[in-house]
């Protein structure tokens, strides 16, 4: 398989660009294919092999992580070779990056559940069918064979002062937290992963640039041709304020279902839709509607689609606005209620009485016992059910009788 031939100029690299923070290195006059990515698209003979880790350090991918790897589709898509590498070696250490501690080492088994974990979710975002396409790669495979020379090899490539420079190590070298040696070892490994694959491009986010350029060094130390590193940003989750994570309850998860996902995307705050639409879709920007809330539902429906069908995607959308309608047809005047004013974990009676919908947790519990609540359009039977953290609720619909609601968010 070789690059696309009909890829001849700048114009039909719009998918390049689009979404994209940083190409480096990146000289847009230069003809040299070393420094300029579109020159090397334009001039290579073969597929690019476009390299993207990732670490199983849990079970779950939410939209945020969803972003490179919808750039590595774009890349298969122009007819190159994403290289997915899994990193079951380095996700036993943790990628210290914007870390203020030591993060926890995993186990063998723990690392091998979350890694099946995340194809199994990422197969509505890349193309797994195509031969020539996709490869999915272990860096145990070398990693785990380096010996003690191999290793004094990478340390040697690298000062003190260059890694302190590292996002996350001079906060923790001021504050005198611990920093242990080993710590320093994951971007010299992630950067030799790229040496192992013999990688033309890496992706990653914003704040993997050491990292990736890390990789681009050590692929000069072993007389490879340095990697292009690809930024891409760091999705602001549903709140509007802080990066999308599972811990801050402002996430989107791939393997949610429709309706949940769907609740949650057509609630995106105003001046985050344009954002949203260029980095999880592939619509045109000049082409969306006007009215915020026309927007916030096509973003909605165009993102469930993509991870659901477009069948299953309409129907959210029409339960959706069933569910917070009811009887007033009042499905986008629905009050919020932010769960940041309620102490985890929370029963459900003291939920319902703290978001107003009852007086008191008395009068919440006598509503439950009588079957007038609902969470998400289902009856809620148990007064005593209580959720743990606030991620198990935002984006949710809190019902009292047939007129009273309120949308849960962060």
């Amino acid at each position: 398989m070789s690059a696309p031939t009909s890829a001849s100029t700048p114009a039909s690299f719009d998918w390049l660009h689009r979404g994209t923070t940083e190409i480096f290195p990146h000289q847009p006059e230069s003809e040299d294919p070393n420094q300029n990515l579109t020159q090397r698209l334009m001039q290579c003979d073969r597929p690019l092999r476009v390299k993207l880790g990732i670490d199983p350090t849990g079970t779950d991918i939410h939209l945020g992580h969803s972003i490179a790897f919808r750039k590595l589709r774009a890349f298969q898509d122009a007819g190159h070779t994403a290289v997915v590498i899994i990193g079951d070696f380095t996700a036993r250490i943790g990628d210290p990056t914007g870390k203020s501690e030591v993060r926890k080492q995993l186990t063998e088994e723990q690392v091998k559940h979350n890694a099946q974990s995340y194809l199994d979710q990422l197969r509505p975002v890349l193309d797994f069918d195509t031969p020539g396409r996709l490869e999915i790669r272990y860096n145990s495979e070398w990693l785990s064979k380096l010996d003690l020379s191999k290793i004094l090899e990478l340390l040697a490539s690298m000062t003190v002062g260059q890694m302190l420079a590292k996002e996350g190590f001079a906060e923790r070298f001021n504050q005198e937290s611990p920093i242990y040696l080993h710590e320093f070892l994951y971007p010299l490994m992630q950067g030799y992963d790229s040496v192992a694959v013999d990688a033309d491009v890496e992706l990653g986010g914003t704040d993997q640039k050491f990292n990736l350029a890390v990789g681009r060094d050590l692929q000069r130390l072993f007389n490879q041709t340095p990697q292009f590193g690809l930024l891409v940003p760091i999705l602001i989750g549903t709140d509007g304020i802080q990066k999308m994570s599972k811990s801050l309850g402002n996430y989107v998860g791939l393997s949610e279902d429709a309706l949940t996902m769907y609740s949650k995307l057509e609630k995106t705050p105003d001046d985050q839709l344009a954002t949203y639409f260029e980095l999880l879709t592939k619509l045109p920007l000049d082409s969306l509607p006007d009215n915020p809330r026309d927007r916030q539902k096509q973003l909605a429906l165009e993102v469930v689609t993509q991870f659901h069908g477009a069948d299953t995607a309409a129907q959210a959308q029409k339960d959706a606005q069933n569910l917070v309608a009811g009887s007033t047809g009042a499905a986008d005047n629905v009050p919020e209620f932010s769960l940041s004013s309620v102490e985890f974990p929370v029963p459900i009676f003291y939920l319902v009485s703290a978001s107003g919908l009852c007086k008191s947790s008395s009068e919440a519990r006598k509503q439950i016992k009588g079957g007038g609540v609902k969470l998400d359009g289902e009856k809620v039977t148990d007064m005593n059910l209580k959720f743990e953290q606030a991620e198990e609720l935002s984006g949710r619909i809190l019902q009292l009788g047939k007129k009273k609601f309120v949308r849960l968010i962060p």
